[in-house]
C-alpha cells in the first residue's frame, strides 16, 4: 500500500483549498496544521459579502498595471493565509506552534501576521518575489522549507 508522506497529504489539500479561491491573478490554498491534524484552512478572495473580481469586470490589480509582490493594498483579496488565521480567531482555535502549508510562499505582509501569530514552520509549493518576506521569516526564527513535487518531499533549503 502506497500512502502519501504528511507533507504531500498537507500539500494535495492546500491545492484543493486553492480550488475555492476566487482571485483572477494566483489562487492559493493555506492549511494551518498541528501534531497531523487541520486546525484551519484559508484561501484567496475578498471579504465576505463583497463581490469578486470577475464579477467586477476583471482585477484592480491588472488594470493598474501592478506587477506581482507589490502594492499589496490595492487588492480586494484577503490572502489565503490572513484568512486561515482569521478563521482560527472566528473559531477560538490556537495555532501557536503550528505549520502553514500554503501552495505560494507568503508575501511580507502575511510572514508578519504568521510570525505573531506564532506559527513555527512554514512548507509552501511556489515561490514569490518578495525578498522581505523571506528575510523576516528568517530573523524570526521560522522555519522555511520548499515543497518539491518531483519527490513528493520537503527540499530543506
Amino acid at each position: 500500500m502506497s500512502r502519501p508522506s504528511w507533507d504531500e497529504y498537507f500539500m494535495q489539500i492546500t491545492e484543493l483549498v486553492a480550488s475555492r479561491a476566487t482571485c483572477l491573478r494566483r489562487k492559493v490554498g493555506a492549511v494551518l496544521v498541528r501534531n497531523k491534524r487541520i486546525l484551519t484552512t484559508g484561501y484567496n478572495g475578498p471579504p465576505s459579502g463583497i463581490e469578486h473580481c470577475e464579477k467586477r469586470g476583471g482585477c484592480m490589480r491588472d488594470e493598474l498595471n501592478i506587477p506581482s509582490g507589490e502594492r499589496m493594498e490595492l487588492s480586494r483579496a484577503i490572502h489565503a493565509e490572513q484568512n486561515a488565521i482569521i478563521q482560527a480567531a472566528k473559531m477560538g482555535i490556537p495555532i501557536e506552534n503550528s505549520t502553514l502549508y500554503v501552495s505560494t510562499h507568503p508575501c511580507f505582509t502575511c510572514a508578519k501576521m504568521l510570525i505573531n501569530a506564532g506559527v513555527k514552520k512554514i512548507i509552501y509549493k511556489e515561490g514569490y518575489p518578495d525578498s522581505f518576506a523571506k528575510e523576516i521569516l528568517k530573523e524570526a526564527g521560522v522555519e522555511v522549507i520548499q515543497f518539491d513535487n518531483s519527490i513528493k518531499q520537503t527540499k530543506y533549503l
